[in-house]
């Protein structure tokens, strides 16, 4: 039986024995990634194309993540005046739908903006900062992290087999 090669120039491998800020940060960056090249190749009609009975479409996770990264990492961590964090269900639907110019080059663009963004807000704070949350009560940093990990893996999952369905590209990069 072969072995399966690991990639040893990946952040989660690098940072296998770091400490614990860097390990999240390089599980969320690898997630990151791993979005942005499921997007990357597809046409805008490819990305936009509903494969399955939802509204899910490899271009709206990107524009819903990207919502989400503002949300958890902007405006809970650096919120702007009058900015607060949407907790309807038209907020969640709305994240996901795309709009006229939501081209793979925009939301592409948008998605690597706010991550580079995001990074040097939550770089500022120790991981047991923490913040208001207007659902769960208090958060820390460290639990904003690993949520994001679990958010951003769960949607790559899903456009990793929305990409597969797309033109049969499969793997985990």
């Amino acid at each position: 039986m072969a072995e399966i090669a690991i990639d040893p120039t990946l952040g989660p491998v690098v940072n296998r024995t770091a400490g614990e800020r860097e390990v999240l940060e390089s599980f969320l960056d690898f997630h990151r990634t791993v979005l942005l090249r499921k997007l990357h190749g597809l046409t805008d009609a490819d990305a936009a194309r509903r494969l399955v009975p939802s509204a899910t479409t490899v271009a709206g996770l990107v524009k819903h993540l990207t919502e989400i990264e503002r949300n958890w990492f902007h405006i809970l961590l650096e919120p702007s005046p009058g900015e607060t964090f949407p907790t309807t269900d038209e907020a969640a639907l709305a994240s996901f739908t795309l709009a006229e110019d939501d081209t793979v080059e925009r939301l592409a663009a948008d998605y690597h903006q706010v991550c580079a963004r995001s990074r040097e807000i939550v770089a500022r704070f120790d991981l047991d900062h923490v913040v208001p949350h207007p659902q769960l009560g208090e958060v820390s940093v460290r639990w904003i992290l690993v949520h994001m990990i679990e958010e951003t893996a769960r949607h790559v999952g899903h456009a990793d087999i929305l990409r597969e369905l797309t033109d049969g590209t499969t793997g985990a990069l």
